[in-house]
């Protein structure tokens, strides 16, 4: 089979290799790409909060704070079978298998788009009684729920762009996204304070009007890289019989429902964490509520690094687990541990000496609550250097399909250890357990994703239909680094589904 990505009478795609080549360095050139599209929704997300809580006042940003933890648990379900996708297409084109390619992302792109659809109508339907069930402050709440609205009209867009995002990085392209997510936050940027305030044309929408922003821009960026893709051609576009991918593939959906669920169900325990901490502090009033947004504003720029190598290097072992190079799984989370240590170790110091002006900007003259926010980084930003080493080690051994353990250890180090912490301190502490409560959660679950990394059995692990043929893939040698890839016997014990396509063959 010819090399995916390269075809006669044209440029090759923007994609990398990532089963060849020095790890390190090409680690963190896919990795570039990733880290500007966080930086750049990083900066539209903290412009937007800015443009909030300057036009619209402080009741105004505890709302979209609130709202958009729901937000953050519905695109947790989606981010599960997305990621459960980009994995299986990493594996195929590890594999040199570009048809295997393009029947997970037809099958992926149906169910995704069905799904998102059927949660966006739930969403809205519910949105009332959930920002009740969280304790949303009442004078933010109706604010809230004008924003929440809207913001699950825009879901549908949201998880299909993120799909569309996710899938092409599988294939080893992360330069294409960044290009599009920049143009989705730059309009973004650009939208919301029109839309706000009413400004030339536009309407005058208020909060709603932010939310519309991103609604719109998310639908004119995906809009943008779908016509994009096909135009230069791109390896996973499909076109003629192609199209019959869309039709699912019972076997896929398996997959991608078996192994997308525990990768959602993650996102969802973080979420749900989020939400309950959120419960908690929302207890305080609107004035603590206020400076905890602003904290997590600044937390999601520490925890940029660790997220962009982290999927750089779930991308990377997923097309080397394809590739049977076992010796580059290993070097690869070895690397990016490193590199992510190093690049939020750094970040952390620098919001450190930043943090008072930073926080000025989103609360300008609001005095306790800038005093409260500082105090909140001063305890929890540097957790997020053991946050980063954890999510590195999961983006590696959720590429060989070990979902479950790395949901265990989530399951039990934010709902059991930091919430637990946090509820059996609060009568002494006060909100000071709270905060104390991230750096608790963030040891255990780093030290818990060690133990499984180092002694676990995630490299046995299978994710089904999509493992290659055993006839196109040469076995990698035992290196002794790490266990080699199991053999074809062993696969079809494990999953019966393959044995029509994988014929026996022993290592």
């Amino acid at each position: 089979m010819a090399e995916p990505g390269a075809s006669a009478g044209r440029k090759p795609n923007a994609r990398m290799d990532l089963t060849e080549g020095p790890i390190s360095r090409t680690l963190l050139l896919f990795s570039l790409p990733v880290l500007g599209s966080s930086v750049l929704q990083s900066i539209n997300a903290s412009i937007n909060a800015i443009w909030v809580g300057r036009l619209l006042g402080e009741n105004a940003l505890t709302a979209t704070a609130n709202a958009t933890l729901i937000l953050l648990i519905t695109l947790g379900v989606m981010f599960g079978t997305g990621m459960a996708s980009t994995i299986l297409v990493g594996q195929a084109i590890g594999a040199k298998d570009l048809p295997r390619a393009k029947k997970v992302v037809g099958t992926g792109a149906a169910f995704f788009l069905l799904t998102s659809v059927a949660m966006a109508i739930i969403g809205f339907a519910i949105t009332e009684q959930v920002l009740k069930w969280m304790g949303t402050p009442a004078e933010a709440r109706g604010l809230a729920e004008d924003y929440l609205r809207v913001v699950f009209l825009a879901v549908p867009f949201m998880c299909f762009f993120a799909y569309i995002v996710m899938v092409q990085r599988g294939v080893g392209d992360a330069k294409t996204p960044f290009r599009f997510m920049a143009l989705a936050a730059i309009l973004d940027i650009i939208l919301n304070p029109l839309l706000i305030m009413g400004w030339g044309p536009f309407p005058q929408m208020g909060i709603a009007g932010s939310a519309t922003s991103m609604l719109l821009s998310q639908a004119i960026g995906l809009a943008s890289m779908l016509a994009y893709l096909y135009w230069r051609k791109a390896d996973l576009r499909l076109t003629g019989n192609e199209l019959n991918y869309l039709k699912p593939d019972g076997a896929i959906v398996r997959t991608i429902i078996t192994k997308g669920l525990p990768m959602g169900a993650q996102m969802l325990v973080i979420s749900s964490s989020a939400i309950m901490m959120m419960s908690m502090i929302n207890a305080y009033g609107a004035q603590t509520a206020a400076a905890y947004a602003v904290a997590v504003q600044v937390w999601t720029y520490v925890q940029m690094p660790a997220m962009a190598i982290g999927a750089a290097v779930s991308s990377m072992a997923a097309q080397n687990v394809g590739a049977k190079k076992w010796d580059r799984v290993e070097r690869s989370a070895q690397s990016g541990v490193l590199i992510n240590v190093l690049l939020t170790g750094s970040m952390v110091a620098l919001l450190y000496i930043l943090d008072p002006f930073i926080v000025e900007l989103f609360l300008p003259g609001q005095t306790a609550s800038v005093a409260i926010a500082e105090h909140i980084n001063n305890v929890a930003l540097w957790s997020f250097i053991l946050f980063g080493v954890t999510f590195v080690l999961f983006g590696v051994v959720r590429a060989t399909g070990a979902v479950n353990p790395p949901l265990v250890i989530l399951f039990v180090s934010l709902l059991g250890v930091r919430i637990g912490f946090a509820k059996l301190f609060e009568p002494t502490l006060g909100a000071d357990a709270i905060w104390w409560s991230f750096p608790v959660g963030s040891a255990v679950a780093a030290t818990l994703a060690y133990c499984y990394y180092r002694w676990g059995g995630w490299r046995k692990a299978r994710m089904g239909p999509a493992t290659p043929p055993a006839r196109e893939v040469e076995d990698a040698p035992d290196t002794g680094v790490a266990t080699p890839a199991i053999d074809a016997k062993v696969a079809n014990e494990e999953a019966p589904e393959l044995s029509a396509e994988a014929p026996a063959k022993t290592s």
